[in-house]
């Protein structure tokens, strides 16, 4: 159950990338003809490129742990595990402040929608610590491969929920939402990377309670 919730802690902490917000907000308010395409063409864009790495990843660690399945069991893996978790909740007060630079289409074609994707990944994947985690435990997961999948498959699906929810809410309630949504869309193009610090701040305290659960101390 512990470990379920882990993974779930996870897939929230990834809803709230202000890259793929971002971009999706400037969609829904710069394009009003083919906004359903150009908005599709560019989530798909995101989710096949992170469910791809994912799978890599996630064959990579198996690897690993079959190879170095007894490391990953000892009490020295937890203490290392601990110290990393440690090293990014304390390395979160000091990621230095940069603005944002949303990436934006060129185009109006599907092509730069597709590049636009490919540039938020590229932005984003070097410092996705809840992706990395979740699928480290997904490895550690004692079912199929299919399951494996299925469940990598689902966590990028929930990834780009709030960008489905924000387009949804949008076109239903459009003349209620315009003025929240560009003012959201000005703070995501002028704030600094805050998002970074808070997350490695959460999955570091995550990492720890994970490696704590499995270390035993002795108290002489």
């Amino acid at each position: 159950m512990a470990l379920w919730m882990s993974l779930g802690g996870f897939a929230l902490l990834d809803t709230l990338s202000p890259t793929i917000i971002g971009v999706t907000i400037y969609l829904i308010l710069a394009d009003r003809n083919n906004r359903i395409v150009r908005l599709g063409a560019y989530l798909l864009t995101v989710v096949i490129l992170y469910f791809l790495l994912g799978v890599m990843l996630m064959f990579g660690f198996d690897y690993i742990v079959g190879a170095f399945a007894s490391f990953f069991q000892s009490q020295f893996f937890r203490w290392v595990l601990f110290i990393i978790g440690v090293g990014l909740f304390i390395g979160s007060y000091y990621v230095p402040a940069k603005k944002n630079a949303l990436p934006t289409p060129q185009t109006q074609g599907l092509l730069s929608m597709v590049l636009v994707g490919i540039m938020t990944f590229f932005m984003e994947a070097g410092t996705a610590f809840p992706y990395f985690a979740a699928i480290g435990l997904v490895t550690t997961m004692d079912i199929s491969l299919l399951y494996r999948l299925l469940i990598i498959a689902v966590y990028n699906l929930i990834m780009i929920a709030p960008a489905l929810l924000l387009f949804a809410g949008y076109s239903f309630m459009g003349k209620y939402m315009h003025t929240a949504l560009v003012k959201l869309r000005d703070k995501l193009s002028t704030s600094t990377h805050s998002t970074l610090s808070w997350m490695m701040c959460i999955v570091g305290v995550i990492i720890v309670l994970y490696a704590i659960d499995g270390l035993t101390i002795t108290i002489p």
